[in-house]
């Protein structure tokens, strides 16, 4: 019989009346399992109090990927643009901000529209762009009206069909 697992909130209270060398004890010893829980903890520590910066980096990060593409054959584009994926959602995550998701996710269209890589082939691609157009819209509309102005010209740009 498994283990029952108790609910955030269970958790929440329980936490709040553990001491505070006990509660650090126990995020460093999460910490040490996962790399996520510890890249996590990183960006809670030190780069959560400059978003720009934070968002910047990854910018980069991501642009350098897609310099990298293995272009051999269209399995290996599909391959490394699924692994870009997944390190812009796994950093979206980190941060918890619908404005850092609204601007990553536009960010990584452009440089799926830039990379001068035809996918207009390969359904699994066109639909990898239109769930992103779709997370862009959907985040875009939890967003504050003036912040959304923002953003118009940067998704008119990634909102038409992939080439």
């Amino acid at each position: 019989m498994p283990i029952k697992i108790n609910t955030i909130s269970t958790l929440k209270k329980e936490l709040h009346n553990l001491p505070r060398e006990v509660l650090i004890e126990h995020c460093l010893r999460i910490a040490k399992y996962k790399k996520d829980n510890k890249e996590l903890l990183n960006y809670l520590l030190f780069e959560s109090d400059d978003e720009h910066a934070y968002i910047q980096q990854i910018k980069n990060e991501v642009e350098q990927e897609f310099t990298t593409i293995n272009t051999n054959t269209f399995y290996y584009i599909k391959k490394s643009i699924r692994r870009i994926h997944r390190i812009v959602t796994k950093y979206i995550r980190h941060s918890g901000k619908k404005e850092t998701q609204v601007e990553l996710l536009i960010f990584f269209c452009q440089q799926m529209r830039a990379c001068g890589i035809s996918f207009r082939d390969s359904k699994v691609m066109v639909n990898l762009y239109e769930r992103q157009l779709k997370a862009i819209h959907k985040a875009l509309s939890a967003l504050h009206e003036d912040i959304r102005i923002d953003y118009e010209s940067e998704l008119e740009e990634v909102d038409q069909p992939l080439r």
